[in-house]
């Protein structure tokens, strides 16, 4: 039995969900807040101890699938988040649905990839917006298994995209077939989200007026008369400091074998960003952790040093996918969205205390001693020993995958830039000998075997993984589309999963996407 980490199954889901708020465009503790509202709703419905804690899981947790979906959104309708924030203010069916989704359509771009994304819309119908929900659902129910939070917050979250009416998805799931966790997050979300734009009028104005197409009659007639009541407590608590204590009987404190766990899930959560990023969180824990272990670091450091790595890149949620998939430079202005990503991982660790010391270590993996990194622009003297191994650990690790903008550099490029940093003095000299002698001895990942994959199948799941489509699949391994198409197929039911996103977190958990090439996407 491993000891006590110090950090609460509660505390690491509302880390999560701190990142979700971000790819939601929505304030900070927007989903905590709504856990809030649907427990106390769950409180005057009477529910047993066992859907109340449902409940509180669902609540909280339903939005981290929101990067499964990130590429292929930003690819129809642009700035994926600022898409998000605005589905807020529409009844997400029918007309107002589609209405919606052909104004972003190609937002960002050009008039003529404009036009094209809207054709590309009004051709595939609703196929393309219900490939990415489907992602969404099946990347979250994976993260509530491998947080150990039980099947039934598992099946419960595959309904996340379900309406009232039926219009939602799964299609003509309707009514009580929604299990009524669901059915709380759907009245608490939108709630929460128009309270802290128009108060709690308007929050009652929404919920009416959703009231039998995306929400249950009876539940918002239950809301209406207790809405200043409930929504106007969230002003005077602490929210992280309610939802911990309200925190369900399921686990309480994890090991520090779980907490390393769940902290894979954060990595790969943000890793599914882009498929540029599958695996970069992992890779890069494991050579920071290689790296400390060189430089003498006593076990306990080696471990925060690891656990760094996987959290270093958690805030990237909060930049749209417009600016990471870019293939040329960014303006000053995307710039700054990226300085911000190492902040937004700072805030998002800021509690408890064990997370914290992750997070002092993770959010200044981009700062460099002369003062030129991000976000406080540090100097030597406020860069830890284990911040600097990670700066170049991240750095190294980078330089060796495939970007947007280039193509991955050969190992003596890497090799002769890292040198080049420590001599001008933005890395330390140290850190920079004692990661690339650990990248020397850096163990190549199974590349074929799992779920009997054949070889040929690892390679199309990894192009799949990263974005590429049966074309391009086909032209890089030299098949034809339709082949791919099949490998797919089959793929996807060896391995269990029915979209992109799943396939990129199977990749990503079994080691089969460090270092190999991108595609064109």
């Amino acid at each position: 039995m491993t000891s006590d980490s110090g950090v609460r199954s509660a505390e690491l889901v509302a880390t999560l969900s701190l990142a979700a708020d971000l790819g939601l465009g929505q304030p900070a503790e927007h989903a905590i807040r709504s856990t809030l509202v649907a427990l106390d709703l769950a409180d005057a419905l009477g529910l047993d101890p066992d859907e109340r804690a449902t409940t509180y899981w669902v609540t909280l947790l339903a939005w981290v699938g929101c990067t499964a979906d990130s590429f292929e959104l930003s690819r129809m309708f642009g700035d994926d988040i600022e898409l998000r924030a605005g589905t807020y203010d529409v009844d997400f069916a029918g007309v107002p649905q589609f209405a919606f989704l052909l104004r972003r359509a190609g937002s960002g771009g050009s008039v003529l990839h404009r036009a094209a994304s809207a054709a590309k819309l009004m051709t595939s119908s609703r196929r393309s917006v219900v490939d990415a929900l489907t992602a969404h659902c099946e990347v979250t129910g994976r993260f509530a298994g491998r947080l150990g939070l039980g099947p039934e917050v598992e099946r419960c979250l595959t309904y996340t995209f379900t309406r009232w009416d039926g219009r939602g998805q799964p299609r003509d799931v309707a009514g009580e077939a929604i299990p009524v966790a669901v059915r709380l997050l759907h009245l608490a979300d939108v709630a929460v989200a128009h309270h802290r734009t128009g108060g709690a009028a308007a929050a009652v104005d929404v919920v009416v007026r959703r009231r039998g197409t995306q929400l249950q009659p009876d539940l918002v007639d239950l809301f209406v008369p207790l809405a200043r009541q409930v929504l106007g407590r969230l002003d005077d608590v602490s929210g992280w400091d309610e939802i911990v204590s309200a925190e369900p009987a399921l686990r309480v404190t994890l090991s520090d074998d779980e907490l390393d766990a769940a902290l894979e899930v954060m990595a790969d959560f943000a890793d599914l960003k882009s498929p540029w990023l599958l695996g970069h969180s992992r890779g890069v824990a494991e050579l920071v952790a290689a790296a400390a272990d060189s430089a003498g670091h006593p076990p306990a450091e080696v471990r925060l040093a690891r656990r760094a790595g996987l959290a270093h890149d958690i805030g990237r949620v909060g930049v749209p996918n417009t600016i990471w998939d870019k293939a040329g430079p960014l303006t000053t202005t995307e710039v700054e969205r990226v300085r911000l990503h190492s902040y937004y991982t700072q805030r998002m660790l800021q509690h408890p205390g064990a997370l914290a010391q992750i997070g002092s270590v993770a959010s200044a993996g981009h700062e460099r001693l002369d003062g030129s990194g991000y976000h406080r622009g540090a100097m030597a003297v406020g860069v830890s020993s284990l911040a600097r191994l990670l700066a170049a650990a991240d750095a190294f690790h980078a330089m060796g995958e495939d970007r947007p903008h280039r193509p991955r550099l050969p190992t003596t490029t890497r090799v002769a830039q890292l040198r080049a940093d420590a001599r001008t003095g933005r890395l330390d000299a140290a850190a920079v000998d004692h990661v690339l002698r650990a990248a020397g001895h850096h163990r190549r990942r199974r590349r074929s075997g799992p779920a009997g994959l054949t070889p040929r199948e690892v390679e199309v799941l990894v192009l799949a993984a990263k974005g590429a489509t049966n074309r391009m699949i086909g032209e890089s391994l030299g098949i034809s589309a339709k082949t791919a198409g099949s490998h797919i197929e089959h793929i996807y039911t060896k391995i269990g999963v029915s979209t992109r996103a799943g396939a990129a977190l199977y990749a990503i958990q079994q080691g089969l996407v460090d270092g190999t090439p991108s595609p064109d996407a």
